[in-house]
């Protein structure tokens, strides 16, 4: 018997020996001699029932096929077929055993179940047979237990058809300690009952712990496989795998192994390691992928086509992804949903709204992943009316279930800034799994409802469920801009225990949240050991280094960054020309400058111009940062501008200050701090007419301040308070408080003579 202790029960269905009622209807015509063996016939009465059951396997299911099997049962029952004290006692099992097969496959699992109840003897095909008939409606959960209950109850050792089927169960409900059960009475099974798993068990082996997650594991089973087993299906499971757990630089490498091996992928794998590029930026290897696609053959292939344009639109190309699009024979809903999707994501709304109107005029209906696709759009684009309507389509479709469509909802709601309807929509929302926490978190983010957030990241440990990366990498970038530091460090002892802190996305978030708050040595800590690096990574630290001032330890990790072969984005360029300015490295910025044009061909964007005219204007050549704007191939944005007269400002110089009044006045600017800081500039040297009209010129392009915040943290509780906000719960007190702090200040000071500067 198996090693592992009874703690599963089976539910009271599957204890029940009730015996099958049938009705008349499922009885034999009485105009006809019912069927009823005799001695020496018995062999040959359950050959016939066994055709007749087989026949049934081999036919699509339908009702008519319901109602032959119930007639088939009800004949075995009048002629007691199944009877196990006949002479056919084996016969009569294996014949139980394929009704079952039979009630299970056509769906009537209660039947199934009842059947299975009254089997003197448990055959493997009745138990795979139930088991199946879970797994393909979905429920996980009862195979799981019903696999428990004919271990431990019925001594049941599970084959090469058992294996594949719990396991898939195991992957789909991520319940790694299962897996590992499971895993352990294969093992188990191997010793003692000299059970060898196939192909097909080891292959949903890997797949499962991948899916659940552990990678080592999955890659210990892939290893242990002789070389000749290595199928295409195995690599495919660990490839997919490893790609669903973010690993893409991990597939790819295992991908080229595959092919080194000799084993060709199929349009399967193809169609998973394609947008796997899109996702690590690998244009060139995307693209020879690309071509081994063309070469096989998979060129017609509507997912791997899909996959392309995926790919493409991750890349930012999204002209190729449309090129690729245009020129597949066949489109469904991936394809609309991809190509739309890319757009949003790549910051075309329009675009994405026209193509979806494109596709609505061709009638196609819009589908649940479409419409997912398409909301991101409106909220973007502020067509928060349009969005409500939508909004009424997905009810009137019954979209409103879906967890993707749902998500998208709040996440369109939130980039309207609609806090009231965002929040009407989450309350309405019961079944609560960690995508929608995720949404409910990022959306209350984007409407700057952060205690709103914070108090959903709570929520989520009195839940089932339990945060996953995304959870984690969305709260803290809260916690930075709140100052939660406190539920910033919980946050990574939860990715500690979790090991999401593998993560890289979680590593650089937690880089980000330590620097940002202060603490430089807590990010370079997390830093330093994390097992993977990314180009994010490296940028963020650059950034952390000059946000504190440490310009030139910023240009030593470049240069370490260098040694790894590791190709600069746009990012650390921008982080390395912030780190010099804010250290007043002047020559070594404007050498970077040059150097990422000429040796990496990467073309300055605003934010590089707006690097190079601060690092210029915080060194006080005012005229030189003048000349460099005068220089650029595009007109200055606001920034730009906004950079050179905070320098005017700073260094007292009047005169180009003057000259970018006319900019200002002409609508470049259009934040109201620019406009406040060059009155003040004005008044600062009594030109009061023009410190009154830039002041005019504000009220009457209705330009408005924000709003300042601030958050201090007490224990637990994050305290937000607004300019001018009077809900806080103990307003009152804090009102008094100042009054006295206010009168105190206006007594009159008394120095302590032994703090007095002694006369020089």
């Amino acid at each position: 018997m198996c090693k592992f202790p009874m703690r599963f029960i089976a539910t009271g269905f599957l204890r029940s020996r009730k015996s099958l009622l049938l009705s008349r209807q499922y009885l034999p015509n009485t105009k006809k001699k019912p069927f009823m063996p005799g001695k020496g016939g018995g062999f040959q009465s359950w050959s016939s029932f066994n055709e007749s059951l087989s026949s049934l396997l081999k036919k699509s299911p339908a009702h008519s096929h319901l109602q032959e099997a119930r007639r088939l049962h009800a004949l075995m029952l009048v002629g007691s077929i199944l009877n196990p004290d006949s002479d056919i006692a084996a016969q009569a099992s294996l014949l139980g055993s394929r009704l079952v097969q039979v009630y299970a496959q056509l769906g009537c699992l209660k039947e199934a179940l009842l059947t299975f109840g009254r089997l003197h003897c448990v055959h493997n095909i009745a138990c795979n047979a139930i088991l199946r008939a879970y797994v393909d409606s979905a429920h996980f959960s009862q195979a799981i237990h019903f696999f428990y209950h004919l271990v431990f109850k019925l001594g049941f050792i599970p084959d090469n058809y058992t294996c594949p089927l719990i396991l898939k169960a195991c992957s789909e409900l991520c319940a790694l300690e299962e897996g590992r059960k499971t895993h352990d009475l294969i093992r188990y099974a191997e010793v003692h009952y000299y059970f060898k798993p196939n192909v097909y068990t080891k292959c949903a082996l890997i797949d499962m712990f991948a899916k659940c997650g552990s990678l080592d594991e999955a890659q210990m089973v892939f290893d242990d496989m002789p070389q000749k087993e290595r199928d295409l299906a195995s690599w495919t499971a660990m490839i997919c795998g490893t790609i669903h757990q973010g690993h893409g630089q991990e597939a790819l490498c295992l991908f080229n192994t595959m092919r080194l091996e000799g084993t060709d992928p199929d349009s399967v794998v193809m169609a998973a390691i394609l947008p796997a590029c899109g996702r690590l930026g690998a244009r060139q290897e995307g693209m020879a992928l690309q071509g081994c696609a063309l070469k096989s053959g998979f060129h017609c292939d509507l997912f791997v086509s899909n996959a392309v344009m995926d790919m493409y639109c991750k890349f930012g190309d999204t002209h190729q992804a449309y090129s690729v699009f245009c020129r597949m024979p066949s489109k469904d809903v991936v394809s609309w949903s991809t190509l739309i999707a890319g757009y949003s994501q790549n910051c075309e709304y329009e675009r994405s709204l026209e193509l979806y109107l494109e596709m609505i005029n061709l009638g196609v209906k819009p589908s649940a992943i479409i419409v997912a696709s398409i909301l991101p759009t409106f909220g973007k684009l502020n067509l928060s009316e349009q969005g409500k309507v939508m909004h009424g389509f997905i009810l009137k479709q019954g979209f409103d279930s879906d967890v993707v469509v749902t998500c998208a909802l709040i996440e369109m709601y939130s980039s309207c800034g609609l806090a009231g309807e965002l929040e009407v929509l989450l309350s309405l929302w019961s079944d609560w799994d960690i995508m929608i926490w995720n949404s409910a978190i990022a959306g209350h983010a984007a409407c700057e409802n952060f205690d709103l957030a914070l108090s959903v990241f709570r929520k989520i440990w009195e839940s089932k469920c339990k945060p996953n990366s995304i959870t984690l990498v969305s709260i803290l970038p809260i916690c930075t801009k709140v100052g939660a530091l406190k539920q910033g460090m919980e946050v990574h002892c939860h990715a500690i225990r979790s090991s999401l802190i593998r993560a890289v996305t979680v590593s650089n978030s937690l880089i980000d949240m330590y620097c940002k708050c202060g603490y430089l040595g807590l990010g370079l800590k997390v830093f330093d050991h994390m097992m993977e690096k990314d180009i994010v990574s490296y940028n963020t630290i650059i950034s952390a280094y000059g946000f504190h001032g440490y310009g030139k330890q910023a240009l030593v990790l470049f240069d370490e960054m260098k040694s790894l072969a590791m190709k600069p984005s746009k990012a650390t360029f921008v982080g390395l020309l912030s780190a010099c300015s804010h250290a007043g490295l002047v020559d070594e910025g404007q050498s970077l400058y040059i150097s990422m044009i000429n040796s990496y061909g990467i073309l300055p964007n605003m934010e590089h111009y707006s690097c190079m005219v601060d690092l210029l204007g915080r060194a006080g050549r005012i005229c030189d940062a003048c000349n460099f704007i005068r220089t650029m191939p595009e007109e200055p944005d606001g920034n730009v501008l906004g950079c050179l007269l905070a320098a005017c400002r700073v260094h007292n110089m009047v005169e180009p200050a003057y000259l970018l009044a006319k900019e200002i006045l002409q609508d470049k600017l259009e934040d109201s701090g620019y406009h406040i800081l060059l009155s003040n500039m004005y008044a600062s040297t009594k030109k009061w007419k023009d410190a009154s009209r830039i002041r005019v010129r504000i009220k009457e392009k209705g330009l408005r301040k924000k709003p300042g915040k601030s958050w201090i943290q007490i224990g637990h509780c994050t305290h937000i308070f607004d300019a001018r906000d009077t809900t806080h719960s103990e307003y009152n007190k804090i009102q008094v408080f100042l009054e006295t702090l206010m009168s105190e200040m206006k007594k009159p000071c008394v120095v302590d003579p032994c703090f007095s500067l002694p006369s020089l």
